[in-house]
């Protein structure tokens, strides 16, 4: 509880006409604005401010609403909660009123977890995107791959069902196409949903490499100040550094690891272990490598790094041979040329960065999302990938329709038509007291 000039109760339920008659003396007018005193159960005024009612389905949580506008002092709001909850009501669980608005048909799930991403977004683009979720944007993409799946699932189905008809549906090629269709859908709504996620969580940027390639160095450089110590003595860095920066609105999550060589220094071996912790869970690898000892990048004692993880090749220490600053992209690396202690090359690699995050601008059409979308859009398209090979290999209409039934659940938990409570109860139980 705050301290303000103004603050807010707000109930919600059917006993909300009896707690107004209680407080206020009569039920408001719906939607409209009431001046008067707030009074205890004797009739003593304990404040006096605005009180609006709003009657179902017309509200926030689909039930009745009243909310008390009084002085935001801390004992006056408790005491004038204290009457409240005397009049029958009692205190919300964290994220309850959005808890009822999606069940009652309100919101659905990701428009409530949108509230929450709203309330915690830390940049601009994540309020942007955070606003076309509660909005319904990222739903529609939800509910138009449903309605694709079951589309097919009619189509397939049906074709089961009717046997004695001559024409062979399954064979015709519609079924094979139709489910190319929404494999590339899903993969494009994955690819929005992606970029989404690193918005909301911010892009987790592990800098790796060998001892004294200059990592502290470009991590210093990236924020801005000296926050790693830098020496030239190889194995400086011991343990984990993390800080956090923005590029244009964009959160990235830095991580400066211990250099990774061979090593019998106990400490050491204990920071070299960390570092590889962190890079098995990085969204991007930034392998740091000094120009002078390793000018060809297959010298790089790079192996054992995980092959799913994206990397990016930074040849630092240009400015000791001379080389020129560039950013070079082939099929299979990107690899950008940089001095972090005089700072030429940083706005390519920042500019890089950006591009991985998926910059585009105003970023129209994408949205924000959370791990557990994620994790349902690759399950569904997991279940339609399963469904094209045992079809394509046996025509077997059975199995795809049941891997398109499957395909079909993943995406609804996204949105909460298919979903379990104690999901439910994790979900909301993250929002903050109030929402």
């Amino acid at each position: 509880m705050g301290r303000g000039g103004v603050g807010i109760i707000r109930v919600s339920g059917k006993e909300c006409q009896k707690i107004a008659k209680a407080i206020l003396g009569s039920v408001p007018e719906p939607r409209k604005a009431l001046f008067s005193p707030f009074k205890d159960s004797s009739g003593t005024a304990l404040d006096e401010g605005i009180a609006l009612y709003f009657p179902n389905p017309h509200s926030f949580t689909g039930e009745d609403i009243l909310e008390l506008q009084g002085h935001g002092g801390p004992v006056v709001m408790d005491m004038l909660l204290a009457q409240v909850l005397k009049q029958g009501a009692r205190l919300a669980r964290p994220g309850e009123f959005s808890e009822r608005a999606f069940l009652n048909g309100k919101l659905d799930l990701v428009q409530a977890e949108a509230i929450a991403d709203l309330i915690e977004a830390d940049t601009a683009t994540a309020v942007r995107l955070a606003n076309r979720s509660l909005q319904g944007e990222f739903s529609r993409c939800i509910h138009d791959l449903v309605d694709s799946i079951t589309q097919l699932r009619m189509y397939v189905e049906a074709a089961i069902d009717f046997p004695e008809e001559e024409i062979d549906f399954l064979s015709d090629g519609k079924v094979s196409t139709d489910l190319l269709l929404i494999i590339d859908q899903i993969r494009d709504v994955q690819k929005k949903a992606q970029i989404g996620r690193l918005l909301r969580d911010g892009m987790q940027l592990v800098i790796a490499g060998q001892p004294n390639a200059g990592k502290s160095s470009l991590l210093n450089a990236l924020v801005g100040r000296d926050t790693a110590i830098v020496t030239e003595i190889p194995g400086t860095t011991r343990d984990l550094l993390r800080e956090q920066i923005q590029i244009d609105g964009m959160p990235l999550h830095l991580i400066d690891t211990a250099g990774l060589r061979e090593s019998e220094d106990r400490v050491e071996l204990e920071g070299i272990k960390r570092a590889k912790e962190e890079i098995g869970r990085a969204d991007r690898i930034l392998w740091v490598f000094d120009d002078q000892i390793n000018p060809k990048y297959d010298a790089l004692d790079h192996h054992g790094l995980p092959p799913d993880i994206p990397l990016t090749w930074v040849r630092n220490k240009i400015d000791l041979t001379n080389s020129e600053s560039e950013i070079q992209e082939t099929s299979d690396r990107v690899e950008v040329s940089v001095s972090a202690s005089t700072g030429e090359g940083m706005d390519l690699l920042r500019e890089h960065l950006k591009q991985s995050m998926g910059y585009q601008g105003a970023t129209e059409g994408e949205f924000i999302a959370r791990r557990r979308h994620l994790n349902a859009l690759s399950n569904a398209e997991t279940h339609l990938l399963q469904g094209e090979t045992v079809f394509n290999e046996t025509g077997n209409g059975e199995l795809l329709a049941e891997d398109l039934r499957q395909s079909q659940n993943s995406l609804s938990e996204i949105t909460g038509e298919f979903t379990a409570d104690d999901l439910l109860g994790e979900i909301f139980s993250s929002f903050c007291i109030g929402k």
